[in-house]
């Protein structure tokens, strides 16, 4: 069952919700500022929860949102309010996250927690407005990893490309972004502020050094690897038309099996198909690898733990692109940082809310939801909170 109907159907099928939230739930809702003590406008945190869930999880206008939540007895509350009301709630939603993935989701590799670095994955996706025939803005946004908290956000118009540039960086910071990612300007904005960059590697975008100064040519290392080797190698990056030093990286690789490169390769000859191109002999040979480039020394991660740390980086891509399938962009605010954030926070929650479904109702309960509340939620249809 999607969320959505899951949103606007019958109490039973509420209460499987209720019963994937963390422990705690309704009472942040006030202490992180979501729901007012006084106030008649949500009589308690499920009401606002659901009503929220009615803009985010359904993509409703926020007027239509408004006539639902009144038809279904959830509150009286005009549009202005309820975008004020998300406004007030993105740390709540955020908190939810958090808590959602360490309860449902599945963890990440040990690596990530080592506490040497904040992790922080990098992203963007376009955003068309109704009626436009093209993309016309750009979110960039970067969330960190463990507490899953969106820590920057911009929207941009689509001139303004995907690069580590439109990210601050502070020292300890570790900058995971897959391959639009890789360029020299991105990764020499990252070190020369304190940070340090983990992005799968393009085959050609990327101009490497070996330490005299010749080009390094990565195909014929990547091919002396069997199945199973982790192979890494040290590299250097020229910043463009500068005297600054080189940066220097390295490269880690492991072979995939042969299922995979099949499929890596079918996928890429089915899109060259598409687009009417041929596709290159070397991207073919470079298929039957995963490679990524990092600027973190070997003496404090290694290959393997890098390519682990990266995989780790996979399993939220997946989270990613639910969350993407989700997503209502038109009703994106654009000049409003809290609000869209706060917004943005809400789809991750929806999507959390969709993997801990699948995840309780295949991996752990053949029934389909966990037997007992594990919240305060047993209590919800006691006397309301003093609502907003």
């Amino acid at each position: 069952m999607e969320i959505e109907e899951i949103v606007r159907g019958d109490v039973e099928d509420w209460d499987i919700v209720l019963r994937l939230l963390p422990a705690g739930w309704e009472e942040k809702a006030r202490k992180l500022g979501a729901l007012r003590r006084r106030g008649r406008k949500f009589g308690n945190s499920e009401a606002l929860l659901r009503t929220l869930l009615i803009h985010l999880a359904e993509g409703c206008s926020l007027k239509e949102t408004s006539l639902r939540a009144k038809q279904g007895g959830l509150a009286e509350v005009s549009s202005v309010a309820i975008w004020k009301r998300l406004r007030q709630s993105g740390e709540w939603l955020r908190w939810m996250c958090e808590e959602l993935m360490k309860q449902w989701v599945e963890h990440l590799p040990r690596t990530l927690m080592s506490g040497t670095y904040r992790f922080r994955l990098v992203d963007a996706t376009a955003v068309s407005e109704p009626g436009s025939t093209g993309s016309d803005w750009r979110i960039h946004y970067s969330v960190e990893l463990g507490s899953l908290q969106c820590d920057h956000l911009l929207v941009t118009d689509v001139r303004r490309g995907e690069t580590l540039r439109n990210f601050p960086v502070d020292k300890g910071d570790l900058l995971i972004g897959d391959r639009v990612y890789a360029n020299r300007a991105g990764v020499a904005h990252v070190v020369n502020h304190g940070g340090d960059v983990l992005v799968r590697l393009p085959l050609t975008n990327l101009p490497l050094e070996q330490k005299n100064g010749r080009p390094f040519r990565l195909l014929g290392r990547l091919e002396r690897l069997r199945i199973g080797e982790v192979g890494q190698w040290p590299c250097w990056i020229r910043e463009k038309n500068s005297d600054a030093p080189r940066i220097a990286a390295r490269v880690c690789a492991i072979k995939k099996s042969r299922a995979a490169t099949q499929l890596a390769r079918k996928s890429l000859l089915a899109s060259a198909r598409r687009k009417g191109h041929q596709v290159k002999p070397e991207t073919l040979r470079a298929a039957a690898f995963i490679f990524v480039l990092t600027t973190i020394p070997g003496q404090i991660i290694d290959a393997a733990s890098i390519l682990e740390v990266y995989r780790g980086r996979w399993q939220v891509e997946l989270v990613f692109k639910r969350l993407k399938s989700l997503l209502a962009l038109a009703c994106l605010p654009k000049h409003d940082p809290q609000g869209a954030k706060a917004w943005l926070t809400g789809k991750l929650l929806v999507a959390f809310l969709v993997e801990a479904l699948i995840h309780v109702g295949e991996s752990f309960f053949p029934w389909g939801y966990p037997l007992e509340f594990r919240r305060l939620g047993e209590q919800r249809h006691a006397e309301p909170l003093a609502g907003n």
